[in-house]
């Protein structure tokens, strides 16, 4: 009986030592690092206003204002004008749509999904070569109606903290909505100007 005890022991000290070191090589393999992937050459972004072809008014500050904070916050690129920058970002705001997502006995929608795209472009104005260009990006999230009875009247994520409630809606549900979403757009799009990759 201890016999049989100490193998099971010991078989399970090696498929320990097994997984671990199995874990290691995984992570050492997976070239993770905390250095950024943008080129030290640019040190300075130009954020331009984007136009906007949707039907909607009143997103293209909000979004401006929410992309300029993000790279002023994160400090590897310096904000500054068109004339002083390395790179230059700018785009077109394409559509501003709602969907019903969830309705209630007489077809009204209780909850909706909010969608914003966009096309958005980098441009190195040193050399004014097209860095990149993604045709569609978007920033989305879903809201209650006031109909449902479970509207908040918080904004969720940062947007809660730094971004002014859009005010172009006939509710304050889709006007919270709408920062959300113009909110989770810049990120995304901050996040392909400094990781690139």
């Amino acid at each position: 009986m201890t016999g049989y005890i100490c193998r099971f022991l010991l078989r399970a000290a090696d498929v320990k030592a097994v997984l671990l070191t199995g874990l290691m090589l995984f992570l050492a393999g997976c070239g993770y690092t905390t250095q950024s992937s943008l080129d030290p050459m640019y040190q300075s972004i130009s954020v331009s206003p984007f136009f906007n072809e949707s039907a909607e008014y009143d997103l293209q500050a909000p979004l401006a204002n929410a992309l300029t904070r993000k790279f002023i916050t994160d400090t590897r690129l310096q904000v500054v004008t068109p004339e002083e920058a390395d790179l230059l970002l700018e785009g077109v705001i394409l559509d501003f749509h709602r969907k019903g997502l969830t309705h209630d006995a007489r077809d009204e929608a209780t909850q909706s999904l909010l969608v914003v795209t966009a096309a958005v472009r980098l441009t190195d104005l040193k050399s004014g070569k097209v860095l990149w260009e993604e045709p569609l990006m978007a920033g989305e999230t879903s809201f209650y109606s006031r109909a449902a009875g479970l509207s908040s009247d918080r904004l969720r994520g940062n947007a809660e903290v730094y971004l002014g409630t859009v005010r172009s809606f006939a509710t304050e549900e889709e006007n919270r909505a709408a920062s959300e979403a113009l909110e989770q757009l810049a990120s995304d799009i901050y996040l392909r100007v400094v990781e690139p990759w």
